[in-house]
């Protein structure tokens, strides 16, 4: 039962890494193009729903949004946020269940 929800969970932040990276990549080439953008904002919330490895990758991949120094540390704090509650929640297993 446990491994279930470890499996849709990894499988989720799976799918919103793979929405995220076609954003970025989506974005990076909109702003090639001169054309309409994602705004900033979106591409943090879909960090925030789990898709941050997908945009550590996008951002690499396609050398977007590297230079913008508020951009990163919000990324940086979407990242930290997200690995302190797994942190805390693999803490937080290992103390009740011993």
């Amino acid at each position: 039962m446990q491994h279930s929800w470890l499996i849709a969970i990894v499988a989720a932040y799976a799918v919103m890494s793979l929405i995220t990276l076609i954003a970025y990549g989506w974005d990076k080439r909109q702003a090639i193009r001169g054309r309409p953008r994602i705004r900033e904002r979106t591409l943090h919330l879909l960090d925030l729903l789990g898709g941050w490895p997908g945009a550590l990758v996008g951002r690499t991949l396609f050398s977007h949004k590297r230079r913008k120094l508020w951009f990163s540390l919000v990324t940086a704090a979407i990242i930290m946020l997200h690995l302190a509650i797994w942190i805390g929640a693999l803490l937080a297993h290992y103390c009740w269940n011993v």
